[in-house]
Formats: C-alpha cells, structure tokens, sequence
C-alpha cells in the first residue's frame, strides 16, 4: 500500500492569514499555483459569501522550513484566489504584486444591495469583525510533503475526473447579474422541478434545470431560438456586469410558472409537457400569450393576459394527443427529433398556440 499522506486539519480565520501575509510568512503564488484570474463578479461572489457566513471550499496549505534563517512559511496549495480576493478587499497593501486595475474588489449591487460598491473601511464594525472573524477550514502537508506530491495533489484537486457539461462549465466562468437570477429562480423552484417532474434529482445535481431557466428567460427576451449552448454563454457573458431587466423578468417568470402550477399542477407530472424539450415549448407559448415574446421590459409593468378558462381541459386533450403520437408527420417529427432545432421549435411553439387556446400578444 502507498505511503498516506498525513495533514493537520484545523480552521484559522481570515484575520490570521492576513497576519502571515503581513509578515511575509504566506506565499500566495507559488511555483505550482496558476495566475490570479478571478473577474470582479467572482470576487463580488465571494466577499458576500463571506459577509453571509456561508462556508467556503477548504484551503489546503504546505509548510516550507527555510533551514538557513531557521523559519517556516506557507505555501497555498489551493485557495489562492480565495484568498487574494479577501486579503485584496481588506488590505491591498499587503499584496505586493497588487494591481489596482485588476485586483481591486468591489461588492456589486447584484450579490448584495446593502454593501454594494462599499470599500471594507466604510464597512460598519461590526461588518468588519465578521469579516476578520470567518473561519476557513484549513488542511497542512507537513513540510516533508515534496514537489512532486504537491503536482500530484493539485492536478487532482483540478480534475474531477466527470467531464462538466455546458451549463456546469458556465457556472465556473460566470458570477454576474444574469447568472445569479438564473440560480435565484433555479433554486427558488425545486420543488415544482421535483413535484412536476421535468427534472430528477440528477439532473438538478448536473444543473440541467437551471439551463432550462436560461432559455426560458432568453425566450422571453429574443423569442423562440434554436437551442445553441455558444448563444446561451454569450447571453451570460453580454450580462455578467449588468442586467438591468432582471426585475421585471423575474416577476414575469414566477408570474408564468404560478399560472401553470394553479392551472393544472395536479396533471404536470404525468402529461406530456414534463419532457424538458417540450417544456421549454409550453413555457415560451404561455409567454407569449401572457406578456408577448420579445416584449418590452421597461417603463411601467404590463398586466398579463389571463389563461383561458378552457386551458385545463386543452392542457389534458393536447398531452393525451402528443402521447398518443396523434399528430400530423409534421407536427410529430418536431416533437420527436432535433427538439432543440428552430424550425422544429417554431413548429412545436404553432402547435401548443392553437392546441392550448392561447393568442400572441
């Protein structure tokens, strides 16, 4: 069996490390470590995770003995970023490689409206104190722990081994506006996903759910779209800093997802439309009824065209229809192939118009 290796599992707090920081007994960047590449939403991300209490990944640390002036320093393994975005908001001067263009921190309007833009001396004490306070839970190779070991462990510590799909990668990059209302109305809904079926546990886990609310809020604002993983990163990408819709959007997604729920919630699971593909479907025409595909969202808010009051019994006879596979080659070919193509979507979108009784607004 291979030697295990041995680390001292302990917590120290964010006022601890700036300490070894301060006096040069933490080393930031070692030779293994990548460079510092956070974006300004990440470091947001992270300072109000921190401001929160919410707990942090562990930060894995290696002691280093400088025989010749006999002292010991740390090196960071893992959680340099983490770290340089806490030490960089609370005392720049402690990073001598700090770059005011690149390292300086801001919490944005979006991760906490109360602290936004505030610098950590305007922070109130009591703010403050909770911020030196923040315990990381900290693991330590002993300083017998070799280079090579330290490769070993970081290439493991960057490779799960279970490649991510587009939507888990998108995660990873972004951490602006639009992200964060994905993840609020993902989360907030978890168990409609559960309760009307459209997504298992596995697939909350792989955050298929939360794609599904990216393209439903696209829908919302470009209409009905092929399904294009490059469209739906650009999208996070042309809002990481800014969104300034998102009000409005998300009181108009909970509107629709409110509706359907009180419409025919009891039947969703065992209808057709708990298929992903055709759920995206049922959502945009419900919009476009409601509110209008490509609507504006600014100025005063639109009030939304109620359902019609045969909706419930046209939801059970088109679910039983597309079960059945009832339908015309046309209409069928777009609910079995190519489901995330344009055309076959436009043909579906036509389709549930007219079999639900909804109009274009």
């Amino acid at each position: 069996m291979a030697d295990m290796l041995k680390t001292t599992k302990t917590i120290f707090t964010v006022s601890q490390f700036l300490d070894w920081r301060r006096q040069g007994t933490l080393d930031l960047s070692p030779i293994f470590q990548r460079r510092p590449v956070w974006k300004k939403p990440a470091k947001s991300l992270l300072i109000d995770t921190v401001i929160r209490g919410y707990p942090l990944p562990i930060i894995l640390l290696r002691q280093v003995q400088d025989l010749e002036n006999l002292t010991m320093h740390m090196e960071v393994v893992d959680g340099q970023q983490r770290l340089r975005t806490l030490l960089a908001y609370i005392d720049p001067s402690c990073l001598d490689d700090f770059d005011e263009s690149n390292d300086t921190v801001t919490i944005s309007q979006t991760h906490n409206s109360e602290f936004a833009n505030m610098a950590f001396s305007n922070l109130s004490d009591e703010v403050k104190q909770s911020l030196l306070n923040y315990e990381l839970s900290t693991h330590i190779f002993p300083n017998t722990t070799g280079d090579e070991l330290v490769y070993r462990l970081f290439a493991r510590l960057n490779s799960t081994g279970l490649s991510l799909n587009p939507q888990e990668i998108r995660n990873s990059e972004f951490h602006g506006a639009f992200k964060s209302l994905v993840y609020d109305l993902s989360f907030e809904n978890l168990d409609l996903w559960r309760q009307w079926g459209i997504f298992s546990n596995l697939d909350i886990s792989r955050m298929q759910e939360a794609e599904a609310v990216s393209e439903s809020l696209i829908a919302m604002i470009q209409g009905v779209t092929a399904k294009s993983q490059p469209n739906i990163t650009r999208f996070y990408k042309e809002h990481e800093e800014l969104f300034p819709s998102a009000t409005e959007v998300r009181r108009r997604f909970r509107k629709v997802l409110r509706e359907i729920d009180d419409a025919v919630g009891d039947l969703f699971s065992q209808s057709a439309f708990r298929r992903s593909a055709l759920f995206y479907s049922l959502f945009a025409a419900i919009y476009h009824h409601m509110y209008g595909l490509r609507s504006n969202f600014k100025g005063r808010p639109s009030q939304p065209r109620s359902l019609p009051k045969s909706f419930r019994e046209r939801f059970e006879q088109a679910s039983q229809i597309i079960q059945l596979k009832d339908l015309s080659e046309q209409v069928q070919d777009a609910m079995d192939k190519a489901t995330g193509d344009k055309a076959r979507r436009d043909q579906r979108h036509q389709f549930i118009m007219e079999a639900l009784g909804l109009e274009p607004r």
